[in-house]
């Protein structure tokens, strides 16, 4: 218990003096998963609702695919993206290896399956008599899907909640692509790892709280405006 005390004495006394280093590595690390939620919702969302009312063949493969996503290993998103943007990889070229961007793209597909998978779920589950009703008023394409998000809006922000939980959390593929570089590319996880091997396990429990903290802060920021929505409704 002695460990965990000194732990969080050691995180109370970093934030009150206001470490530079703790600031910059918490920053970049909301930075990153806030960009790739972001990023993912554009994509997601509008994708999971097209899947819902979509018709096609090999419609049921793609969706088995997005399921497949939600639960794809990071460091297999590693590997891909360090292939990818490698000096000989397709896109070495863009040189954007052991960047912040890199972090933001292995985030990216980690959270842009997660998104949509549980669009589509929540798009699939509402009353078909929406669709019809909404149409046949004369709505175009945009503004029907406008009403979808709408009525599923509960279910759409648990789809952040989960997508933003999924990559902030996440070190395997942050630490492949990004290379917890200090000042450049170090993010609150990967600097938990690197004090934990280091054995400074009082600061790595600092960092551990802080991460909890900002994980609890952003989470409850999203529930009060999804609890408000539903009393609103």
């Amino acid at each position: 218990m002695s460990i965990i005390y000194e732990g969080l004495k050691e995180a109370i006394i970093l934030i009150g003096r206001g470490d530079p280093e703790l600031f910059q590595i918490t920053w970049l690390s909301l930075e990153i998963s806030v960009t790739a939620v972001l990023i993912s919702m554009a994509l997601g969302i509008p994708l999971g609702t097209w899947l819902a009312d979509a018709r096609f063949f090999g419609r049921r493969l793609f969706i088995s695919l997005i399921n497949t996503g939600m639960g794809l290993p990071p460091v297999v998103v590693g590997l891909a993206v360090v292939i990818l943007f490698w000096r000989s990889g397709p896109l070495g070229w863009l040189q954007l290896l052991y960047t912040p961007a890199a972090m933001v793209v292995a985030q990216v597909i980690i959270a842009f399956p997660i998104v949509t998978g549980i669009t589509l779920a929540a798009i699939q589950q509402l009353d078909s008599k929406i669709r019809v009703q909404t149409l046949s008023l004369g709505a175009s394409r945009w503004q029907l899907m406008q009403v979808l998000w709408r009525e599923a809006r509960l279910p759409l922000l648990a789809a952040v909640m989960a997508g933003f939980g999924g990559v902030i959390s996440e070190v395997g593929a942050v630490l492949m692509v990004g290379g917890n570089i200090k000042g450049d590319t170090r993010v609150l996880t990967t600097a938990i790892v690197l004090e934990t091997r280091m054995g400074r396990f009082e600061r790595a429990i600092a960092l551990a709280i802080i991460l909890l903290v900002l994980v609890f802060s952003v989470n409850l920021i999203i529930t009060y405006v999804q609890q408000q929505g539903s009393q609103n409704g």
